[in-house]
């Protein structure tokens, strides 16, 4: 959905910023999850994870979810992730078939540390990026069906079953 039927310059310019905004974040977090010793993409595993609802952890295929991987991609992420002591693996004992993830203390404290500097500097953003977006927002019911949409969680049931 557009704001108005042709982008306006002013549309433009606050794409661009949002956008820049956007990859300038994004660059920080990177240098700031290598100057911890992680990689980028650990500290997305490690925040998939942690940041999972369900208590007995993720699976491999939650994580790939969250991570935009395919199951094989995510599979070698983990590995490295488990030989660099950041997280562990159980079978699930309800579905012998799944594994779970867990985060071990080393990963746990990195990424304590990590998220504690992400929300500070989130905290720094927050007016710019919410008056940006509530601009390009402006008039617009969201599309929930769009690729880029948040991904619907499924219809459960009272005892937790889909």
């Amino acid at each position: 959905m557009r704001m108005t039927p042709t982008p306006s310059d002013e549309d433009y310019r606050r794409l661009l910023e949002l956008r820049t905004g956007l990859r300038r974040f994004l660059r920080w977090s990177e240098r700031q999850a290598t100057a911890a010793g992680v990689t980028p993409a650990q500290h997305q595993l490690l925040l998939a994870i942690r940041g999972h609802p369900d208590p007995r952890g993720p699976t491999i295929g939650d994580v790939a979810g969250y991570l935009l991987l395919r199951h094989h991609s995510a599979v070698g992420l983990v590995d490295r992730a488990e030989r660099a002591g950041l997280l562990g693996r159980t079978q699930d004992s309800a579905n012998l078939s799944a594994v779970r993830l867990r985060l071990t203390e080393k990963g746990s404290r990195q990424l304590e540390a990590l998220s504690e500097l992400h929300l500070e500097e989130l905290a720094h953003l927050a007016p710019t990026m919410h008056a940006l977006w509530d601009a390009l927002d402006a008039g617009g019911d969201g599309d929930l069906d769009h690729p880029a949409a948040r991904p619907r969680q499924p219809a459960t049931s009272r005892d937790g079953s889909p």
